[in-house]
């Protein structure tokens, strides 16, 4: 079963250019090996932003006369990765695939009485081994100032207040999907920590949640003589069993990979900090040589020593030019 999955990040004002660059696929090169630059083209838009992150929130600000202390550790922007498990998208194909990100989009925008207009951008990659959708936002808040006036205001910290604020986000987008017709699972809303995004890139690749559930999520016996409610219960089994093995087979082979890559950089790392020290001593030597030569040089020819080095200076100069 594939489950429906949301996650949230907060960012700064100085953070806006890297998530604009990475979204909307402005750098030339990307850390990211999954990332396959033949497959831009296939990228899309649910909401284009015509211009930077920062210069369309400032537009925003202006426009729509948003209140609330904007400082540089002041989190203004917020962005949904929104996704499910690769499986699930080639199950639904790419028609019911837009679909699903539309349907997500029509969600955020009404969650919590957003607004469509504070959202600056929903960008859907399909270049990468996932489908997901990078959905950046303004938290806005309708509320009162002291005056008893409705105000619009950025805030973050109201926006998502309350310790559970991530779980009623989870529940309403998993209700919200199902009610569209998307046949998806909710996973275990016990101990639902939130996990970063780049985490959940690094961790579960963009398609598993989970992979172990806690115990009373657990399959419990059935006693039964009922042949036909035996065969459908080995048979759902076995189909939960055989997903369970995919996806542990995915996540067993990120994990190899990470940890291969990982010893082969901290080797080279290594490598790299011996040569450097090589190197090093080899400089030093090499500065005392020539100390010493110019100083004996210029004894036996009764010349400056510092004139001979401003002599050597010009001459290398000049084989640069």
């Amino acid at each position: 079963m594939s489950y429906a999955i949301i996650r949230n990040e907060n960012y700064k004002i100085g953070q806006l250019g890297l998530i604009y660059r990475h979204n909307e696929r402005k750098n030339t090169n990307y850390s990211n090996k999954e990332i396959n630059k033949n497959s831009l083209i296939k990228n899309y838009s649910i909401k284009a932003c015509n211009t930077t992150y920062q210069n369309a929130f400032k537009i925003l600000k202006e426009k729509y006369n948003l209140k609330g202390q904007i400082k540089k550790v002041s989190n203004i922007v917020c962005e949904f990765v929104i996704t499910s498990d690769k499986d699930f998208f080639e199950k639904i194909g790419p028609e019911e695939t837009r679909r699903y990100f539309e349907t997500a989009y029509k969600f955020v925008a009404n969650y919590k009485n957003l607004g469509e207009q504070y959202i600056l951008s929903a960008k859907v990659h399909n270049d990468e081994s996932t489908p997901h959708m990078h959905l950046v936002y303004v938290p806005v808040v309708h509320t009162k100032d002291k005056n008893g006036k409705e105000v619009n205001k950025i805030a973050c910290s109201e926006y998502w207040k309350g310790k559970d604020s991530y779980k009623r986000l989870q529940d309403n987008f998993y209700a919200y999907m199902i009610k569209s017709g998307f046949d998806l699972e909710r996973g275990n809303t016990k101990g639902n920590e939130h996990i970063p995004i780049e985490k959940l890139k690094q961790i579960t690749n963009y398609e598993v949640q989970e992979i172990f559930k806690s115990n009373e999520n657990l399959e419990q016996e059935k006693i039964t003589n009922d042949i036909e409610v035996m065969r459908e219960n080995y048979q759902r089994v076995i189909s939960k069993y055989n997903t369970l093995v995919k996806r542990y087979t995915r996540v067993k082979n990120i994990i190899d990979e990470t940890m291969y890559k990982t010893q082969k950089i901290q080797q080279e790392n290594y490598n790299l900090k011996r040569e450097n020290i090589n190197l090093n001593n080899e400089i030093v030597k090499l500065k005392d040589y020539i100390d010493k030569t110019l100083e004996y040089v210029s004894l036996l020819f009764d010349f400056s020593k510092e004139r001979l080095k401003r002599l050597v200076n010009l001459f290398i100069q000049g084989l640069t030019k």
